[in-house]
């Protein structure tokens, strides 16, 4: 596609994605939630300072490695920074200085401005699983994902009431191209969903290729002076920046697109086996990567990323759901705060290989710790098993549905006159029920959060049904929503526009699977 077709076809892109969500089919989703309860703060005073003072001794004297970027070591150089080969010492303050630019909050665009949502403050944004290769459903078992599997989850993402946030590798197709499967999944996101998506990093062009596909899909103006993409910058723990993670950082920070900013921490063999000593890792790295990205462009939106499980000293394995990748994430959550930059960590993380009994209890306390420690992003919030190698397709709707008590438990308590319910407890009085009186009657349908998913029958009704188990349940809803799934709206021209794009880029390159 030339650069004058491109022009013409991005100026009318943001005008055309507006009309058409006018008139894009609907589903019912709920806004990103704000917090109106506080967050769980694990650290005093004193505690903060010494793993900041700590986290600035790291920087200055052990220094972070910047490999095959030349033009990072130059940026830290001329920005006060001792370069030593590959190795970049930090003067003890500068990053976090560098780090004052990047703003506490900012707005992720959607194409369906209804569905923009607000990263920073109290709000919490839910996104799905990221990255496994494999895909699970009850009539497949375990599998390679494929671009169909791709498309399924977007699907279901784009219909599941409680998550605010398309996402981005969902999964893996590995039917597709490696150099290539990006546009597909791209492209995907953009016409089977009108939520916010991610953008791609897994090579720096890949990252211009995602740029491009928004200016055609929002206008190029529109995107340089807006964040329309998120996309996850993985530091290789322990304190060393690839110039494949860095290449993509470096172009969603020059367009204004936002980066998370996120060690991948194993506790215990790529960070200290103590708390303390792993949220001093974790915080040295950030501020090294958002510091960078404040040298590229001050005031690129990023966010204060922590992903840490530990490990199971006895076969090596990362385990979820545990006290010490908890108390990482509480503390992590008041460094972030500290800082004020929004923070992104927790998940439906579990270690199991099923959809079962292990993967809700460690789901159940990440999720929980998630929204206690004052998580504003949450990759991963459904859809995860088998530590991050599998998506699966039942344990997706669980968990999206499940993220309906998270909406509900960060309303927090009201106590207007109608939560009051006095008029209530005069009506019924002493002995009595409340299932007719007129405050219920006024407030049932939505006192209370009700599952889409899980059984609430009583045993004889549940055995004359088949006694499905919540897996069978599970996939029950996922053909459902599939068999129901309508694509939304999208201007003809845009689409068009896209789909040249996307086929233009294939046919430029030959296949590469490595």
């Amino acid at each position: 596609m030339s650069e004058t077709t491109t022009r013409r076809r991005s100026r009318s892109g943001g005008g055309a994605a507006r009309r058409a969500a006018r008139n894009t089919v609907s589903f019912d989703t709920a806004r990103y939630i704000t917090r109106n309860i506080p967050n769980l703060e694990v650290m005093n005073e004193e505690a903060l300072e010494i793993i900041e003072a700590n986290a600035d001794t790291i920087l200055e004297e052990v220094g972070v490695n910047f490999l095959d970027n030349p033009g990072a070591l130059e940026r830290w150089r001329q920005a006060g920074a001792d370069v030593r080969g590959e190795r970049v010492h930090i003067p003890r303050g500068l990053a976090r200085e560098l780090c004052k630019t990047a703003p506490s909050t900012f707005t992720q665009h959607a194409r369906n401005p209804d569905r923009n949502v607000e990263i920073g403050g109290k709000n919490l944004v839910l996104a799905p699983v990221y990255g496994p290769p494999f895909v699970r459903d009850l009539a497949g078992g375990r599998r390679y994902a494929t671009m169909e599997d791709f498309r399924n989850f977007v699907k279901l993402g784009y219909m599941s009431k409680w998550l605010h946030h398309s996402g981005g590798t969902v999964c893996e197709p590995t039917d597709v191209a490696v150099n290539k499967r990006h546009l597909d999944m791209l492209h995907a996101h953009m016409t089977f969903s009108d939520k916010p998506f991610m953008g791609s990093v897994t090579d720096p062009s890949r990252a211009q290729d995602s740029v491009e596909m928004c200016e055609i899909l929002f206008g190029k103006e529109f995107v340089q002076q807006n964040t329309v993409m998120t996309s996850l910058t993985n530091i290789n723990s322990p304190m060393t920046f690839d110039d494949v993670m860095m290449g993509s950082l470096e172009v969603f920070a020059a367009n204004n697109q936002a980066c998370i900013v996120s060690p991948f921490i194993v506790g215990g063999a790529m960070a200290p086996v103590s708390v303390a000593g792993t949220l001093t890792q974790v915080l040295a790295e950030v501020m090294a990567g958002i510091a960078y990205s404040q040298l590229v462009r001050p005031g690129a939106p990023v966010i204060f990323g922590a992903f840490v499980s530990s490990i199971d000293m006895n076969s090596g394995a990362p385990t979820f759901g545990t006290p010490e990748a908890s108390l990482v994430t509480y503390g992590a959550g008041q460094l972030a705060r500290r800082m004020g930059l929004p923070f992104r960590s927790a998940g439906s993380f579990c270690g199991s290989k099923l959809p079962d009994a292990q993967a809700a209890y460690e789901t159940a306390n990440s999720l929980n710790m998630g929204l206690l420690s004052g998580v504003n992003f949450m990759l991963h919030a459904c859809g995860w098993l088998e530590g991050g190698l599998v998506a699966s397709f039942e344990k997706f709707v669980m968990d999206a549905d499940q993220l309906g008590t998270l909406h509900k438990m960060a309303e927090g308590i009201s106590v207007d006159e109608n939560a009051q319910a006095m008029d209530a407890i005069r009506e019924v009085g002493p002995g009595g029920h409340y299932l007719g009186c007129a405050h219920t009657q006024a407030n049932f349908k939505q006192a209370f959060w009700k599952s889409d998913v899980l059984d609430y029958k009583p045993f004889e009704t549940w055995e004359e049904e088949g006694a499905r188990d919540s897996q069978v349940l599970a996939a029950d809803r996922v053909a459902s929503l599939l068999a129901s799934y309508e694509k939304p709206a999208m201007d003809a021209g845009v689409a068009e526009a896209l789909e040249a794009y996307v086929a233009e880029k294939k046919a430029a390159v030959p296949d590469a699977f490595m």
